[in-house]
């Protein structure tokens, strides 16, 4: 079994209400620390080994998890414990 681990975050030009949101949280908190906060989505998938899998990955993120017009995306596959 494998773990594939996706990151969906919104592309740089686009605007982030929610991170700005939590960033003015997090800043009337006390954590002045933080300067800015983007957020995002996490999918974890679990599979058994397939030839092709970063290829299955990708058709999966462009087909149905990742909106390619205003997010980016980052993944990353390892066996499962």
């Amino acid at each position: 079994m494998y773990n594939i681990d996706i990151q969906v975050y919104l592309k740089e030009n686009i605007l982030d209400p929610q991170g700005k949101a939590v960033n003015q949280a997090l800043q009337q908190l006390g954590f002045t620390e933080v300067k800015s906060v983007r957020v995002g989505k996490f999918i974890r998938l679990q599979t058994e080994e397939i030839t092709g899998i970063e290829e299955r990955v990708k058709a999966m993120c462009s087909k149905l998890l990742v909106n390619e017009v205003v997010e980016d995306m980052s993944y990353s596959i390892s066996p499962a414990r």
